[in-house]
């Protein structure tokens, strides 16, 4: 069973900086396909990035292209989502997913749809104050 557990969560000031992790266990960390999404109060759950950790390939939701960065330690295990140049609107509880991809990623647009993700996290808070 694929267990995740986030860290790193806090409050900011817009323009500030924060650092999430992922630590994953229970399976081959290069067989999942991982994400961070987000959810702000009142709104769905987007996606914000993935990474295939086979491969180190990643994506990224246009919204936050060029602040965040997803990265790895794939001796720890962990998923990271470096997070710079925060905005107001940054503001949600941050996720992270995965889903087992054992021959690969699935074919077409898989990166942010929900149905693919079958194990969460508990959830990290972040809050950036303007």
């Amino acid at each position: 069973q694929v267990q995740l557990e986030e860290s790193g969560g806090g409050s900011v000031q817009a323009g500030g900086s924060l650092r999430l992790t992922c630590a994953a266990s229970g399976y081959s960390f290069y067989s999942l396909c991982m994400a961070w999404f987000r959810q702000a109060p009142g709104k769905g759950r987007e996606g914000v990035a993935t990474v295939y950790p086979f491969t180190e390939e990643t994506h990224y939701h246009d919204s936050i292209q060029g602040r965040f960065t997803i990265s790895l330690d794939n001796s720890k295990n962990t998923v990271f989502l470096q997070m710079n140049r925060l905005r107001p609107e940054d503001s949600a509880l941050y996720y992270c997913a995965a889903f087992k991809c054992v021959f690969g990623p699935p074919e077409g647009d898989w990166y942010f749809d929900l149905g693919q993700y079958h194990y969460w996290g508990q959830g990290t808070q972040v809050t950036v104050s303007s």
